[in-house]
């Protein structure tokens, strides 16, 4: 978890991380350190650091202080440890996950700083012998385990690191797999790309699969140990894996279909040939960045907040607020991206089942990258580590898990009186905090803004390299676009999902809707010029569930009725979808019966702390689906409640030639601007910038 900046380095022996992961960096376990240059040197395979599992010497890190903070490097390891000792929890056991379970908000409320408060770590784990998973919350104040409940059949937690690369060395020793590798040319099983894919549920398992976890992986030819393999599909052969057993269930082989003929590589050591003509553009803040950093808690200018990291979500942004004069007023009590899913569009059989959760099935915060400065963010950097744990139970460090920084961001106001030659501008400046998570072929930038007029941003930045087919010679793209000879990139789609716990002003809020409506001509609109912005108010959960509308420039308000402006209009701020697409699969595909939160953009819930994940707490393989199109059947009332707004947005992947072999960044992402919640401008007090 993030490690505040005065925390001593700590390192250990390393741990094996998802070797088909892009991701390039090494995970070290400095705390808090900051990089001072670099030249972005490719790094070698990634890894992990554990902390070393010593019960006698438990690793030392200061203790927690505040509720929100996430687990520390000790508090993984007791955690871990008390679990061990209650259930006889052994080595044939694995630890999915081990992270801060949340305290109630009115723990949150009355939390008095320098003051005892309530700590508690929620894990889940596998006996790996009989197939059963646990949900488990250890009290870390008692040493106690206070819950230990059996997950229901069928359901399965997220897949671990570890078993992604145990996976890979049994596909490789198995001679089932090494058959259809000499079936097709007697390839070198050294230079096979194995890369794990989740299974999903589609209705067509078949006997020997149900009540197993499982995995579905596939396979690409390097020509060399450094080529890119997503150049060289291995198409045809998808291997089932039974993944607690860790073993070949069976090899599905669809045909043999030769290899692309082209590489694809995209590392320095094979593009020589560069740019010339780039002069250094550097950036300094020779007296310091503007925002101070108190352990987790980060305040600029006027904005506060605080931050958390968890394997599943990654970065967790609490308790943003915005001091207006004297008062610090609440904006969004938690905001994070809480789910993805990518179904891709070729139905052919071995290729239906491609459709990733990203977060549900795999957790990006696990697999965060480790940030460099000068590559992956530019300025005056504060980083912030990652502590988690293995499926061994031992603590994983990751290094600048996470990019603190401020950018400049063009005009922020500008106005010239042409009367009187008077011209004011201000120059925009923002607050970005990220981070980066490789999952398999793709890289996901997740980047939250705060501006100085009140605005909050989302964006995520797309980038990274394309899943690949192989097309047969002469064969026509279906259901992709042709990126290299006989090489096809499917169609696709990342859809993602925001949830926002609001607090505007307060927890009293309403949710509305608001369309442009163009008015018919007649005695209200004589010229046929009139046009007006009509609010609905959406009063249960059936109604707030609703989808974007450019016909009508439709936008979200989240008011507060209790507190007025000077204006007599209740306080509030807009959500705007920024660019979206729906989902083009079939209502009763199988893949949106785990991802049913697709069928629409908004859906608005009263706050209930079980509720956190739109298709539910475990997507993968989930025979039925779970999430929000089972918790709103409630239809439970919206009016002056504590309410949680979720946003899906998707980014619609009609791939092109300019996307191979790594793709240039594509962005998708949405806003919270203030409507009514400030008097005025409040970036009217911005000073003017310095000229030299």
């Amino acid at each position: 978890m993030p490690m505040p900046e005065s925390h001593p380095t700590s390192t250990g022996s390393q741990l094996s991380r998802r070797h088909f992961l892009s991701s390039s960096a090494v995970i070290a376990g400095a705390l808090g350190a900051q990089i001072l240059d670099t030249d972005c040197q490719a790094a070698p395979p990634a890894a992990a650091t554990s902390a070393p599992a010593k019960e006698s010497q438990p690793p030392v890190a200061a203790p927690p202080s505040h509720p929100l903070e996430p687990l520390n490097q000790t508090e993984i390891s007791q955690a871990v440890d008390i679990v061990r000792k209650a259930k006889s929890v052994d080595e044939k056991w694995r630890f999915v996950t081990v992270t801060l379970s949340e305290p109630a908000k009115d723990v949150l409320l009355t939390f008095v700083p320098h003051t005892p408060f309530p700590r508690r770590a929620f894990v889940i784990v596998i006996n790996r012998t009989t197939g059963q998973s646990f949900e488990a919350v250890v009290d870390l104040k008692t040493n106690k385990l206070d819950r230990f409940d059996a997950l229901p059949a069928g359901l399965q937690p997220s897949i671990t690191i570890d078993e992604f690369v145990e996976c890979e060395a049994a596909v490789k020793r198995d001679p089932l797999f090494l058959a259809a590798l000499k079936k097709r040319g007697n390839l070198d099983v050294n230079l096979i790309m194995v890369e794990p894919w989740s299974a999903g549920n589609y209705g067509t398992e078949l006997p020997e699969d149900k009540g197993r976890r499982l995995s579905r992986a596939l396979c690409f030819v390097r020509s060399e140990a450094t080529d890119n393999g997503y150049a060289r599909p291995l198409d045809g052969v998808v291997v089932v894996i039974d993944l607690n057993a860790m073993s070949v269930l069976r090899v599905e082989d669809y045909g043999v279909i030769p290899l692309p003929p082209e590489s694809g590589n995209w590392t320095r050591q094979y593009l020589k040939d560069v740019r010339k003509d780039i002069r250094p553009l550097e950036i300094s803040q020779n007296q310091g960045p503007s925002f101070t950093v108190d352990g987790y808690e980060v305040s600029w200018q006027k904005w506060k907040f605080r931050i958390g990291f968890s394997a599943r979500e990654g970065l967790v942004l609490h308790n943003i607020s915005y001091r207006d004069g004297d008062r610090e007023r609440p904006i969004v009590g938690r905001a994070s991206v809480c789910e993805m899913v990518v179904p891709y569009g070729d139905p052919q059989e071995k290729y239906f089942r491609k459709n990733a959760f990203d977060i549900g099935e795999y957790g990006i915060g696990m697999m965060a990258n480790s940030l460099e400065l000068g590559c992956d963010c530019l300025g005056h950097i504060r980083y912030f580590d990652a502590w988690m744990c293995d499926s061994r139970g031992q603590p994983v460090s990751i290094k600048n898990a996470i990019c603190l920084h401020e950018e400049d961001v063009g005009l922020l106001w500008k106005h010239t009186d042409w009367r009187n030659n008077q011209t004011e501008t201000r120059r925009s400046r923002r607050l970005a905090v990220s981070f980066i998570s490789t999952v398999g072929n793709y890289e996901y930038g997740f980047f939250w803004y705060l501006y100085q007029d009140g605005t909050i941003q989302c964006e995520i930045k797309l980038t990274g390299i394309m899943n690949t087919t192989v097309l047969a010679p002469g064969e026509k793209a279906e259901f992709g676009t042709v990126v290299a000879p006989q090489l096809n990139a499917p169609f696709h789609q990342h859809l993602f999902a925001a949830r926002l716990d609001m607090s505007v002003d307060g927890p009293e809020n309403s949710l509305y809707e608001v369309n442009m409506v163009s008015l018919p001509r007649g005695p209200g609109n004589p010229h046929g010029n009139g046009f007006q912005a009509v609010s609905t108010l959406l009063e249960t959960e059936s109604q707030a569930k609703r989808s974007v509308n450019s016909g009508t420039a439709r936008f979200w308000r989240v008011v507060n009725s209790n507190r007025k402006n000077r204006l007599g209009q209740a306080v509030g701020y807009r959500l705007l979808p920024g660019e979206n697409s729906p989902t083009f699969v079939q209502p009763d595909a199988a893949v949106l019966r785990r991802a049913g939160f697709t069928a629409h953009n908004l859906w608005a819930t009263p706050y209930t702390p079980a509720e956190r994940f739109p298709a539910g707490n475990y997507p993968n393989q989930h025979p039925t689906g779970d999430g929000l199109p089972y918790w709103t059947t409630a239809n439970r009332n919206l009016v002056n409640t504590d309410l949680v707004l979720w946003y899906v947005f998707g980014q619609n992947h009609v791939p092109r030639p300019e996307d191979w072999p790594v793709m240039p960044v594509a962005t998708i992402g949405f806003s919270l601007k203030p409507d009514g919640f400030f008097e005025r401008n409040p970036a009217l007090d911005v000073p003017p910038s310095v000229t030299v």
